[in-house]
């Protein structure tokens, strides 16, 4: 397509303008080739013509569309020329406050006038590991990518900064050079890269003053060289200068200044310590820099006057003062400053100088010396930054001077250009070299692009007889002059060369033609500043000084001379350096510079001034196009635009221009489609070519296949408002006639309706009537029927009840017989079991007292005692076989019960209860008789008593009620103030209460961030000494390696491994503060706190011992307590037998009374139960009841049963008496008196605190009171014995039924083995049944023996808690019973059916810990954790069983009391974990095994320390494994410590996985297919953007993550644990993808905000899946997700700018600011932000108190916490596999 068809209608174009050198207007009109004139309008409305060149028709350059404006590099702009570039340059710079922009390979930096926070530490991260074009333009960029080629190509790299004053040269190459030493850091303790940047400061106070232009001009050009070692580290630097601008030092401009350094001496002039340079600088030597500098500011005061005869004398005191400051002669100083000495071949003359000569001698000496002085401290810097160690490359940076016209331009500005014009050679050659690279990569048909060759203007200025020659050769002359040399110039360069020319009206002035601009020079001074001579004589009085720093100076000026000005010499030319003029110096540092730069890869930053008045953001384009046109970006922007400057990939071509296809039009070959599409648009195949990997295109092309793509997408647009339009229309229509049809239809609806209604109601009249008539008949027949029915219905129901009446009483009469009947039988049976039983007991009572008689008499004999002890083991064993017998009996008897008890327990209960009733009925009518007399009197008293006080009673109601209602007033009065008191209090205490809970819930908050911002600090501390420790470790392996190689053959056995890794951790721990000494200082701390270790060893030592002293001590006076307290009972028991053995004599004769008694009632009942039996055989129907015999009978039994029951109250008594004072006196208790007596019965007892009634209230002596309350107790104590009688017997019933089901069982089983065994043969049948008598005897031998075990440990009870009246047993062994009985069921269980029986072996009974010899800790960690591999531990054995096996070990040497052998094989642990994590730091399984392993023995030591926080959830077999001896705590500190540094790890190796993923899969990567569509940036990738990259999505982020999640998992990481690990994740992914975004202007759209959110919601999902939602990471997702949603938002009207401001909450103010200036749209149809909504939301957030950071820190590490998560896992039932190779290690 021709270009002229571009300028359509609406074409908008660029015309030149004066004021902004180029002015938008638009096309009124379609332009056709011929036409003379353009119609044009201005973007103010105003119409203008614009005539066309009719010999060069050249049309006004197009604008290129808006969605191509503000790109970052200018080379992907469709129309490339010079107002495009500044138009992008203006909208980046002006309204997106961009100071950066790409062009190509260059990088154009804007001075803002302003500070920008682009430059902190983590944009240099950010920046660090990037392609150059991934981010958005940066210095940083240009630096990363200098280091990154020179590390992979191995080549040296130069970073070339130019610009003219005031651009910012300095502060480009300050910031490039911060970016190395950032990056690449030292390789050596002295921080190489903190002196590099120290250098700067001190070179801009010496070389640096203010000008016009800028107030910290560069007077003076450096290139500086860092060096960098193999690992590409930096270790040490070079810095070369060139052209100091000497005359500044004697003669200023107006409004411009001196150096820097003199205003610093004399604001500094009144500081005491400067007093000896009479300025204030001290006497030192470190002073003689400052001294020098003074004694040249007091030679600039020196005044000459002018004397006779053309001779000049000096005039005041500073030229004295110099003399003193230098220490030299005065005299001679003052001498040859005004007299020159002359020297022929055979004489020596001394001539005077007049006024104007001296003058320029003394100006002369101030620029040498100055001059020296700058050379001697480039020196000196150059020194302190030379390293020894080898240099691999090196990164040179050049701040250099850039093109430079002024109004009077001299030998200066001739220099500087020169210069420029060098550097601009060799910069067209590099750009041309990597066009033809690209080319022929790419195998594009290379044609030769014409460029501008400034070869002869450097040839006019350096070949032989050139500028430069003719200028040296004039020097030389004696009578040389400026206009002398200017006529050689006009005669030898005015007609021969083009570039050369002379101004009309001067013959002192030449004029050069640079690539710049042309440039005017004047001659004057040119002569004496080439010559640059100094009077020799002066020289030798200033080497004759006093001072040392100044003969130093002078002492060898070749050597002294800096690097960069090396002086060479000519054969036969003397050798003095003021005989070199300055243009060969310069000229021969330029060709040594340019050597420098071809030798290396080259990277442009060229600096461009905004404005001359220094105002922040603001383009004079004028001034901005001059200096686009020096420093060469518009010639980049010619060579670009001469070839294919647009270059796209297939797939970005497709993606962005697959509306221009069809359907039929898409093929399988990407490349195929591209190419058939552009042959169909584009018919000249010149403007476009196709490479391997991109299709090239001509300046123009992209702008036309965007204006095509557009026209494709407006006709779609319309084709799409068109079918709309066409749908909305015919939607009404069928919406009106809808309505006209539903409106017909209502309309003749309503004339139906009306017609219905008659007929309706004609019928209606007829139904009604008819209905009424039919309701009044069927009212009466209803009447009569009902009432018909009420009297059947009453009769039928009175003669039911009847029925039933009669029906009831006979079945209650049955009822009450069948219950009678049976309550008669079951105290029949009773009363003679109760008869039968009293009289065995009184039988055997009187035979027990007869054999304790006899056992009495005995037992006052020694000998009996004798006797019986013979034969007592055997009778012991006979009593166990009686046992035996006795329990097989028992289990006879109960099987004999079971049968019986069945058939009677219901009588029995029946009957209890019916007896039960009957016995309470009785006692209450006993109680209502006995209370009767008493009650009469009383009521007779009480009548009499009522009388008297009725009377009382209503005076006192009268004055009771006065004063009643007086209460009720004053009440009233008192309950209204104390409601209103009370609303009042409930206000204050809720206000209070909302208050505290406030101010508790604020000072929570503070003190839970100070506590995790402390947490933070301690471990990022942690990490810095760790990382210092690595240092330190590695300067150790170094010297231990340097000391091996000197003494070969030395190898390190392994039993110094645990030794000496024993101390490295001791001392690690002790003194850790003190890691960031030098390393001789860490290794004498090292020294210093295993001393210390020692001596607390030393002392915990000696505090056990005097503790172990001190128990031992208190033991022995226990014992002897104990032995007075059996010699005091001894004597109290014999006091207190006597009184026993008379309460018993008189306790039998009551039993034999009381057995009397009892025969006779026996007699009575039997002759009771005779008479009932006679009467029972007679059938006699009526029952007794009654009256009747047998009911006295049963009455009276039951009065003695009472009056028994009241005597038996008595005995039990005193018995209890009796056994409490027996047990005070065993306990050698004082006396118990009567109220303490009464006490401990009542705690005996179990009574409850009595409080004390009012006993005149019941007699006068209180004695009913006590009898009643001696009742009670007594009832109650016999309703507990009853109960516990109850329990006994459910507990016995219940043992039988449990019995009886395992008898079934049995039975069960025994019959199917039967079964079983009848099918197999004879000799099955006899092996299966041996193998099942085999199991059965087992069993039976095992819980004999674990019955044998509880009949000891029941022996080893106390004998109080024997006895059969002694209290319950306790707790511990009810306990030990169920856990033995549980043991029974684990060892011995149920044999399955079916199955036959087999024979288990006891396992040995472990106590869960490991032995090991001294020595073996080196084997034991070298198997366990050097040499272990965390996979196959994870998949085969137990997770975290090394930590297990560790604590085992440990367990031992506690257990053996081994301080040695823990403090040993702990420091050796942690010493080989911190080995092995700093060698696989980057293995994430090892590091993650190692880091559940490290908690879990961390846990282990908390869970068996003993201490009560860690011991509630531990089983009673895990208490006992507590460590015993040894307080480990300090241990505990250091593992949590270790544990910090490999969780940190952890989270460095998985952010490296991570990092690579992150960006691409987050933003880059289109997840929505077709949502996204890619904008022509026609970006170039630089060279370290490698083809074949994985392409990483956001499922590989998440396949990732779920990687890490089941590693974490599988190695039994804490789940606590996991979620800080997902939550740190999820702030990197964050914290990398918004960095991202904020320095990624294409990344900032509408549809990137919907890709990022879709990403954002599948970690969601994530979380979701993996139970991990509550862990905090969604909240670290916050602003990622804003920044999305900001990016969506409308961003209009200022309700948005609030709601944006609402919204983004966790963004800061920057970010916000950022993204809005960022946001670009994708397509035409979006639009910019505006800059005044911008402004809008700044002014909304301006009181917004949060950081003024850009960046997030993505390096940040959140503070770990390792929450105790105890073990269920027995220490005992571990079992360590072979495959460990532990096999030295024993199971305890």
């Amino acid at each position: 397509m021709a270009a002229s068809e571009l300028y359509t209608q609406y074409a908008r174009v660029w015309l030149p303008n004066a004021l902004e050198v180029w002015k938008p207007a638009e096309l009124t009109k379609d332009y056709s080739p011929g036409d003379r004139v353009l119609f044009l309008q201005l973007e103010d409305g105003t119409d203008v013509e614009y005539k066309i060149d009719p010999q060069t028709k050249r049309l006004p350059p197009l604008r290129n569309p808006d969605i191509l404006v503000g790109e970052n590099d200018l080379t992907a702009l469709s129309y490339l020329h010079e107002p495009a570039v500044l138009h992008n340059l203006k909208v980046r710079f002006v309204e997106s406050k961009m100071i950066y922009t790409y062009c190509g390979i260059v990088l154009v930096a804007i001075n803002p006038y302003e500070s920008l926070p682009i430059y902190d530490h983590d944009i240099i991260h950010a920046y660090s590991g990037q392609n150059m074009g991934d981010m958005d333009p940066h210095i940083f960029a240009v630096a990363e990518e200098a280091y990154k080629q020179m590390a992979r190509d191995e080549r040296n790299q130069s970073v070339i900064v130019s610009g003219e004053s005031g651009a910012g040269k300095t502060v480009s190459a300050k910031y490039a050079m911060r970016y190395f030493a950032t990056v690449s850091g030292s390789s050596c303790e002295t921080n190489v890269e903190e002196k590099v940047l120290a250098s700067n400061p001190i070179m801009e106070a010496i070389g640096n003053a203010k000008t016009t232009r800028n107030d910290n001009s560069s007077r003076f050009g450096k290139y500086i060289e860092i060096g960098f070692d193999k690992n590409y580290r930096i270790i040490g630097a070079n810095m070369r200068t060139y052209l100091l601008e000497k005359s500044r030092v004697v003669f200023q401009a107006a409004e411009e200044r001196n150096y820097h350094i003199f205003y610093q001496l004399c604001a500094s002039s009144h500081l005491p310590e400067f007093k000896a340079l009479k300025l204030g600088i001290s006497e030192t030597q470190q002073m003689g820099v400052f001294q020098i500098l003074a004694a040249l500011l007091h030679l600039g005061n020196v005044e000459v006057k002018e004397g006779t005869m053309d001779s000049s004398a000096i005039l005041n005191n500073h030229l004295m003062v110099f003399c003193e400051l230098m220490g030299v002669a005065y005299e001679d100083m003052s001498h040859w400053l005004c007299h020159r000495k002359l020297k022929t071949t055979t004489e020596t003359y001394v001539k005077p100088l007049p006024k104007a000569h001296a003058v320029n001698a003394r100006d002369a000496l101030a620029k040498h010396i100055y001059a020296k002085v700058f050379s001697w401290i480039v020196d000196r810097i150059n020194e302190s930054l030379r390293s020894a160690i080898k240099q691999r490359s090196f990164i040179g940076v050049l701040d250099i001077y850039g093109f430079e016209t002024f109004d009077i331009n001299s030998f200066e500005q001739f220099c500087i250009n020169y210069a420029n014009e060098k550097l601009q050679q060799q910069f067209n050659m590099h750009v041309f070299k990597l066009e033809q690279e690209e080319y022929m990569k790419e195998d594009i048909p290379w044609t030769l692009i014409d460029f501008y060759d400034n070869q002869p203007c450097i040839n006019l200025i350096e070949a032989k007889m050139g500028v430069l020659d003719l200028l040296d050769e004039e020097c030389k002359m004696p009578k040389g002059s400026d206009d002398t040399w200017a006529q050689k110039l006009y005669n030898t360069f005015l007609k021969k060369s083009e570039i050369f020319d002379k101004p009309r009206m001067s013959n002192k002035a030449f004029i050069i033609h640079h690539f710049a601009d042309k440039v005017e020079y004047q001659c004057e001074g040119f002569l004496e500043k080439n010559k640059d001579t100094v009077n020799e004589e002066q020289i030798n009085v200033l080497k004759l000084s006093k001072f040392d720093l100044l003969v130093e100076l002078f002492r060898d000026e070749e050597t002294a001379a800096p690097t960069g000005r090396t002086k060479t010499t000519r054969p036969g030319q003397a050798q003095r350096d003021n005989k070199k003029t300055v243009g060969t110096q310069f000229r021969n540092s330029l060709n040594l510079l340019m050597e420098t730069l071809n030798g290396t890869t080259p990277h442009y930053v060229r600096c461009i001034k905004p404005n001359d008045h220094k105002s922040p953001f603001t383009l004079d384009p004028i001034r901005a196009v001059q200096q686009l046109r020096a420093c060469g970006v518009l010639e980049t922007i010619r060579i670009s635009a001469a070839g294919f400057p647009s270059r796209w990939t297939y797939q970005e071509f497709f993606s962005r221009y697959r509306v221009l296809m069809k359907q039929k039009d898409i093929l399988s070959d990407m490349k195929l489609t591209c190419k058939n599409v552009l042959e169909k648009w584009v018919k000249d195949h010149d403007k476009y070519q196709f490479g391997k990997n991109k299709i090239f295109f001509r300046a123009g092309q992209v702008a036309y296949l965007e204006k095509l793509r557009s026209d494709r997408l407006r006709k779609a647009c319309v084709r799409i408002q068109k079918t709309i339009r066409c749908w909305l229309a015919r939607k009404r229509f069928l919406r009106m006639r809808r309505a006209a049809v539903t409106i017909q239809k209502h309309a003749r609806g309503y004339l139906a309706r009306c017609r219905v209604a008659f007929l309706r109601r004609t019928r209606a009249a007829v139904v009604i009537q008819k209905n009424q008539r039919m309701l009044a008949a069927r009212r009466r027949y209803q009447d009569l029927r009902c009432a018909a029915v009420i009297m059947q219905r009453l009769l039928r129901a009175y003669q039911a009840r009847q029925t039933y009446c009669k029906l009831l009483y006979e079945h209650k009469v049955l009822i009450v017989q069948r219950w009678v009947r049976g309550w008669l039988a079951r105290r029949r049976y009773q009363r003679s079991l109760r008869a039968v039983v009293y009289l065995q007991s009184c039988v055997r009572r009187m035979a027990a007292r007869r054999e304790l008689k006899k056992l009495k008499v005995e037992a006052r004999s020694v000998e009996h005692f004798k006797k019986l002890n013979v034969g007592m083991e055997n009778k012991i064993m006979q009593l166990q076989r009686k046992v035996d017998e006795q329990i097989k009996e028992n289990r006879e008897l109960g099987e004999r019960l079971s049968s019986t008890e069945r058939s009677w327990a219901a009588e029995s209960e029946r009957l209890g209860r019916e007896v039960e009733r009957l016995r309470g009925a009785e006692e209450e009518s006993r109680v209502a008789a006995e209370k009767l007399p008493s009650l009469l009197e009383q009521l007779s008293f009480l009548r009499q008593e009522l009388e008297t006080t009725r009377g009382e009673k209503e005076a006192v109601q009268e004055e009771a009620r006065a004063y009643r209602e007086e209460n009720e007033k004053v009440v009233s009065e008192l309950n209204e103030k104390n409601s209103l008191l009370m609303t009042e209090k409930e206000n204050l205490t809720q206000l209070i209460q909302e208050q505290n809970t406030e101010a508790h819930a604020e000072d929570r908050r503070w003190l839970d961030r100070d506590l995790s911002e402390e947490r933070r600090r301690y471990q990022s501390l942690l990490s810095e000494y760790a990382q210092l420790e690595g240092r330190y470790a590695d300067l150790k392996e170094e010297m231990t390696l340097t000391v091996e190689t000197g003494k070969p053959g030395h190898t390190r056995e392994d039993s110094s491994y645990s030794s000496n890794g024993s101390e490295g951790t001791f001392s690690s721990g002790l003194s850790g503060s003190q890691g960031r000494n030098s390393s001789a200082e860490s290794h004498s701390s090292t020294r210093r706190s295993s001393d210390m270790s020692v001596l607390l060893k030393l002392q915990r030592r000696v505090t056990e011992l005097e503790q172990e002293k001190q128990t031992l001590q208190r033991h022995l006076d226990k014992r002897e307590e104990v032995q007075e307290d059996h010699a005091r009972t001894a004597a109290e028991l014999k006091t207190a037998g006597r009184a026993e053995l008379d309460l018993v004599a008189l306790k039998r004769q009551e039993l034999e009374s009381e057995n009397k008694r009892l025969k006779t009632d026996l007699a009575e009942l039997r002759q009771s139960l005779a008479t009932v039996s006679k009467s029972a055989s007679a059938k006699t129907p009526s029952s007794p009841g009654p009256g009747s015999a047998p009911y006295n009978v049963l009455l009276e039994q039951l009065d003695s049963a009472n009056e028994e029951l009241e005597i038996r109250k008595e005995e039990v008594l005193l018995l209890r008496s009796h056994l409490v004072r027996q047990e005070a006196l065993k306990h050698n208790k004082t006396p118990v008196h009567n109220t303490s007596f009464y006490n401990v019965i009542k705690r005996y007892l179990g009574w409850k605190a009595i409080s004390t009634p009012d006993y005149h209230t019941l007699n006068e002596d209180g004695e009913l009171w006590l009898a009643y309350e001696g009742l009670k107790e007594t009832n109650r104590v016999l309703v507990s014995q009853l109960q516990m009688q109850d329990r006994d017997h459910e507990e016995g019933l219940e043992e039988l039924r449990v019995e009886v089901c395992r008898l079934r069982e049995e039975n069960s089983q025994q019959q199917q083995l039967i079964s079983q065994s009848l099918l197999l043969p004879p000799e099955g049948r006899v092996d299966a049944g041996l193998q099942h008598e085999i199991t059965r005897l087992t069993n039976c031998n095992l819980v004999g023996s674990l019955r044998y075990t509880v009949t000891n440990h029941l022996a080893m009870m106390p004998a109080s808690n024997r006895g059969s009246h002694s209290l319950p047993m306790s707790n511990d062994w009810v306990q030990a019973w169920a856990a033995l009985q549980r043991q029974v069921e684990r060892v011995v269980p149920d044999p399955e059916p079916g199955t036959p029986g087999r024979i288990t072996r006891k396992e040995r009974d472990f106590k869960g810990m490991l032995e090991y010899r001294r020595g073996d800790e080196s084997k034991l960690l070298k198997g366990l954790v050097l040499e272990l591999k965390p996979r196959g531990v994870a998949v085969n054995l137990l997770p975290g069983l090394p930590a297990y096996i560790l604590f085992m070990c440990l367990r031992h040497a506690d257990y053996c009391n081994d301080d040695q052998r823990v403090s040993t094989l702990l420091n050796s642990t942690i010493n080989s974990i911190k080995g092995l994590i700093k060698k696989k730091g980057s293995d994430f399984e090892t590091v993650s095994f190692w880091l559940a392993n490290t908690c879990r023995l961390l846990h282990c030591l908390k869970q068996y320390s003993g201490e009560e926080p860690f011991v509630k959830q531990n089983t009673p077999r895990q208490n006992k494994h507590c460590l015993t001896n040894f307080d480990l705590s300090e241990y505990r500190q250091l593992l949590n410590d270790l544990a910090v540094q490999v969780y940190q790890q952890l989270v460095k190796s998985m952010e490296e996985t991570l990092l690579p993923m992150i960006v691409p899969g987050m933003l880059e990567h289109e997840t929505i297919q077709g949502v996204l569509g890619s904008k022509p940036t026609g970006l170039r990738k630089r060279t370290s953007s490698l083809p074949g990259e994985a392409v990483y999505t956001v499922d590989s982020i998440i396949q990732q993550l779920s990687l890490f999640h089941a590693t974490l998992t599988q190695h039994d990481v804490d789940h606590d644990l996991i979620k800080q690990v997902v939550r740190q994740l999820f702030y990197i992914t964050c914290s990398v993808t918004l960095n991202n975004l904020l320095l990624r202007k294409e990344m900032c759209s509408w549809s990137k905000g919907l890709q990022i959110r879709y990403n954002v919601w599948q970690l969601e999902e994530w979380l979701d899946e993996h139970g991990l939602s509550g862990c905090g990471a969604k909240e670290m997702l916050e602003p990622l997700i804003q920044a999305a949603q900001l990016l969506q938002v409308k961003k209009k009207t200022e309700e948005d700018a609030q709601a944006i401001c609402t919204m983004c909450s966790a963004l800061t103010t920057p970010q916000i600011v950022k993204v809005l200036n960022l946001y670009t749209p994708v397509i035409e149809f979006e639009e910019r932000v505006p800059t005044s909504f911008i402004k809008t939301i700044q002014v909304l957030l301006k009181d917004r108190v949060e950081s003024p950071q850009l960046l997030m820190d993505a390096k940040k590490i959140f503070s770990v916490t390792f929450s105790f998560t105890p073990s269920s896992l027995a220490l005992e039932t571990i079992q360590i596999p072979s495959s460990l190779n532990l096999g030295f290690l024993t199971r305890v």
